[in-house]
């Protein structure tokens, strides 16, 4: 399987498919998203931790770096690295331990994490199309091939 891109017409069919990757990912892994500000990373994370099962509001970690989302069912954490000023500063947050164990780790921004973040299993770059949203799918490893399979399959 090699990289997938699909298009999603609107807000909804974002979040839907965010709902969508929660399944296929078990709730396991890392993702990196990858788009200008206003493409979309936020939307398709809050459908993503709200397809887990959380019930609360899904807001952007811009100025915390992280938000946490954790229950009996799943942990995830929704990183958002555009103010990173320094890579080193994610030392001081403690990078490592959120990656450890089984949980889902969205990364907004991740360029800017470069050399402290671990590869990811898959990125998804996201970009205007029309009145929607391109998506690029590039899995990253075995995890992230599975999901892209899944999903070309279903989002053809």
């Amino acid at each position: 399987m090699s990289e997938v891109t699909l298009y999603l017409a609107d807000e909804a069919a974002m979040i839907g498919f965010g709902g969508r990757l929660a399944q296929i990912t078990q709730g396991v892994g890392v993702i990196f998203l990858e788009g200008d500000l206003g493409a979309g990373k936020t939307t398709l994370s809050r459908g993503l931790i709200r397809g887990l099962g959380h019930v609360g509001a899904v807001k952007s970690p811009t100025f915390t770096l992280v938000e946490p989302y954790e229950n009996a069912s799943f942990r995830a954490y929704h990183f958002d690295l555009y103010r990173l000023v320094d890579p080193e500063e994610l030392e001081y947050l403690g990078i490592r331990d959120y990656f450890e164990g089984d949980a889902l780790c969205l990364v907004e921004w991740p360029g800017r994490g470069k050399g402290f973040l671990p590869k990811p299993d898959l990125t998804i770059t996201i970009s205007p199309h029309g009145g929607g949203r391109s998506l690029h799918l590039a899995p990253r490893g075995s995890r992230g091939e599975s999901w892209c399979t899944a999903l070309a399959l279903e989002f053809k």
